[in-house]
């Protein structure tokens, strides 16, 4: 059966799964495979469990026409996602970055949704298997779509390209995220490029964060760009309130402020993107105020939470050089006379990890803290004078018989530490 016979089918049964253990009826289960998984041994489960159609590439053990035979499953699905996308003629925005990628995705939905029917990545669908995903759940009353993309390794986001075909995008930044896969810091700057090699061979449009230099450079030798970024032409604004909140003057015609729900200063190139694009698709800026106003983060990113007499910034859904840099200057500047550290380690930096949590610990010291908690190995094998867990689940306890009041606490770290687990 070729992709287009598939894709009929599709047509006739559009909700797609991958995970045998949520087959509602009538889905289409594709049978993917990992190191640790095999779903084509689920395949007569999720047809007991009502699914219209499998998609599988091994022998399931049943005979069954609903049985869909292909030579290799996640192709398949990303072919039919591809087809799927050429049936659509409306913008389609793609973002990558070592950073604020998630916020930057979440803030342009919430803008383009005030004018526009939008589709987007939903929590963190950002790789091989969730992109094609989340182009199979778009409808065809979509006006633009936003496709967030992530990526440790080159020429994965190239490879994202072929079958997502966007027409727009902005790489929020170039950090040291992933250094590991990437090759370094060049190439990470390589990976997150292939974004602009391919909307410039598309005559694409471009929108470009003028406050990161690597993000500029990667951007002279093209047309039809767009700049936002603290002094750029078409977006551009400064932080005039940072504590909690940010709040962001932006420059125009007639500026305006927007209070955001946002800790941080690094939020400010996200709400510029968010800002920029906006104007670039022609909504009204008050629309794009309140938009941006009541946008509420979740997911662990930069979230402000009140507990008992505290204040708690729960920053713990990732965590690379930059960003941790970044929260930390930003929480020592904040105000507040009891702070609290709980990092953890940073994960897929390869041979730099060393230096960089050296660096860390380095920053930290530059500040007075109340009390400073590194988590996991990456931190704890390096000589410092801070307490020391091996992971969240101890420095959970600890915190809990610290019964901090009136305190301030930043906590962060990469996903697998999960830094979260401290406020369980």
């Amino acid at each position: 059966m070729n992709i287009e016979e598939i894709y009929k089918i599709y047509r006739q049964y559009p909700s797609i799964q991958t995970d045998s253990r949520k087959i509602e009826k009538d889905d289409i289960f594709f049978a993917l495979k990992g190191p640790n998984f095999n779903g084509n041994q689920f395949a007569e489960q999720a047809l007991n469990a009502g699914a219209a159609y499998v998609v599988a590439d091994e022998f399931v053990g049943v005979e069954d026409e609903r049985i869909i035979h292909v030579n290799d499953v996640l192709k398949t699905l990303q072919q039919v996602a591809k087809f799927h996308r050429e049936q659509f003629s409306i913008p389609f925005i793609a973002i990558t970055g070592s950073n604020g990628k998630t916020t930057t995705k979440e803030l342009l939905h919430a803008v383009l949704s005030t004018t526009y029917k939008t589709y987007t990545t939903k929590g963190n669908l950002n790789n091989h298997i969730g992109i094609p995903l989340t182009i199979l759940k778009i409808k065809g009353d979509a006006e633009i779509a936003v496709i967030e993309m992530g990526a440790n390794h080159q020429h994965e986001i190239e490879g994202y390209c072929q079958y997502a075909e966007p027409t727009h995008g902005l790489i929020t930044n170039i950090g040291k995220a992933h250094l590991e896969g990437f090759g370094g810091e060049e190439g990470v700057k390589k990976g997150k490029g292939e974004l602009f090699d391919y909307l410039k061979k598309n005559n694409g449009t471009i929108f470009v964060n003028t406050d990161d230099v690597a993000v500029f450079d990667l951007s002279k030798p093209i047309s039809n760009l767009i700049f936002y970024g603290s002094k750029s032409e078409d977006a551009n604004g400064i932080i005039v309130q940072n504590d909690p909140f940010i709040e962001i003057k932006i420059e125009d015609k007639n500026p305006f402020t927007i209070q955001t729900n946002l800790v941080g200063s690094y939020n400010l190139a996200n709400v510029l993107a968010a800002v920029c694009v906006g104007k670039y698709f022609k909504i009204d800026v008050a629309k794009i105020k309140n938009a941006i106003e009541n946008y509420y983060p979740s997911n662990s990113r930069s979230q402000l939470i009140r507990k008992d007499s505290n204040s708690i910034i729960l920053d713990a859904y990732n965590a690379n050089p930059g960003s941790m840099k970044a929260a930390i200057e930003n929480f020592a500047k904040m105000k507040g006379d009891k702070k609290i550290l709980l990092l953890g380690s940073m994960m897929e930096l390869g041979t730099d990890s060393r230096k960089e949590h050296e660096a860390i610990i380095s920053l930290i010291g530059q500040h007075k803290w109340n009390a400073v908690v590194l988590v996991g190995k990456n931190f704890n094998e390096i000589k410092n004078n801070y307490i020391n867990f091996e992971n969240a689940e101890q420095a959970k306890g600890w915190l809990k018989d610290q019964k901090f009041e009136n305190a301030q606490l930043l906590i962060k770290g990469s996903r697998s530490m999960q830094m979260e687990k401290v406020l369980e």
